[in-house]
């Protein structure tokens, strides 16, 4: 009963009556389609790993233009962001 632990959910091996086992694997497994893809998902616990894995993920990422397309969309949104709080853009072209 830790304070900062959370629970791990039960796991139960259920197979059904009339399952065939050598088809496609276990129907009720609740899997994302992308979880063999990535490095994130798993039983990484440590908030330092999931960083480092995100990073890294980032990094070695092939497809350039999703990078260029979300540092475009982040810098639209700040300019957005201080617009609405009424900055003076004037300070940075003196």
């Amino acid at each position: 009963m830790g304070i900062f632990k959370t629970r791990k959910n039960k796991k139960f091996s259920y197979t059904p009556r009339y399952f065939n086992n050598g088809e496609e694997g276990n129907p009720f497994e609740i899997k994302h389609k992308f979880d063999e893809y990535r490095k994130t998902v798993g039983g990484n616990t440590n908030l330092k790993t999931k960083l480092i894995n995100a990073l890294d993920d980032l990094k070695n990422n092939e497809d350039k233009e999703a990078n260029r397309r979300i540092l475009i969309i982040v810098a639209i949104l700040v300019l957005i962001f201080l617009f609405i709080i009424d900055f003076d853009l004037s300070i940075f072209f003196k």
